[in-house]
């Protein structure tokens, strides 16, 4: 859970978390100014607590090396906000566990239920067009690249150069990008979002910054794959390519 102000929804997000398939629930307070390490405590997480705000993607990032360090075979990602549902760790999960995909993300785009949850429709309206840009430039064929809710097998998380994205909220993005440039197989679960009032919600001129992250991020992915250009993000693609090479001759 990478969390910031979020004292007023966590207890409730984490009771709707699926203990039985559940072995540990790790949150990172990014120095938030409430209570939200307090309820934590109480609730008796494993927390991790930056001295500093350091942004979403950071928190992400210490997110991911905390569990591996844990020793985590499947990361799950959940906002502590409430607004995806916990109850579908379960089938996220599976579908890695399954060997089926090596990531999958809770889509508020399948089964048409993001405006009935309350997306604003601006939102719902840039989500589809980024998504459709993304999709023509990368190749690929998602439902959407914006949700927060997403299952890692380990692998993923030890490959992809995640030190390279960055530190705000167009970390996401970028982890997607990374995915699909490393050919790992993506999976989708349909997810029904809610937006309310404590629900987290970044301000209007944020998301217009994070839109243009995201076009941004979609034509160097593109001339990455032109061979026009060598972005930080798909750094350590030869390395890895080699390591699967060497791998297949040894099978």
């Amino acid at each position: 859970m990478p969390a910031y102000r979020a004292e007023r929804t966590l207890e409730a997000c984490y009771r709707a978390i699926p203990r039985d398939v559940v072995d540990m629930v790790l949150l990172v307070d990014d120095a938030s100014d409430d209570a939200t390490l307090a309820v934590a405590d109480r609730l008796g997480l494993m927390t991790v607590r930056h001295p500093v705000n350091a942004g979403y993607g950071a928190n992400q990032k210490t997110c991911y090396a905390e569990a591996l360090r844990a020793g985590a075979d499947i990361v799950v990602m959940v906002h502590p906000d409430y607004q995806y549902d916990p109850r579908l760790i379960t089938a996220l999960a599976s579908l890695v566990a399954a060997g089926v995909y090596d990531l999958a993300i809770g889509s508020r785009m399948l089964g048409k239920t993001a405006l009935a949850g309350g997306m604003p429709r601006y939102k719902y309206v840039a989500n589809r067009l980024l998504t459709g840009f993304q999709n023509v430039l990368m190749g690929a064929r998602l439902s959407e690249y914006h949700t927060g809710f997403r299952a890692f097998s380990r692998r993923v998380l030890e490959t992809l150069p995640l030190a390279a994205n960055s530190q705000d909220f167009l970390f996401d993005n970028q982890m997607l990008a990374q995915a699909l440039a490393f050919k790992f197989r993506i999976g989708e679960v349909s997810c029904p979002a809610r937006y309310f009032e404590d629900a987290s919600e970044i301000s209007f001129r944020r998301s217009v910054v994070y839109g243009l992250g995201v076009l941004r991020t979609s034509v160097a992915y593109r001339l990455w794959k032109w061979g026009l250009a060598s972005p930080d993000i798909f750094s350590n693609l030869p390395e890895f390519k080699l390591r699967m090479a060497l791998a297949e001759r040894g099978a």
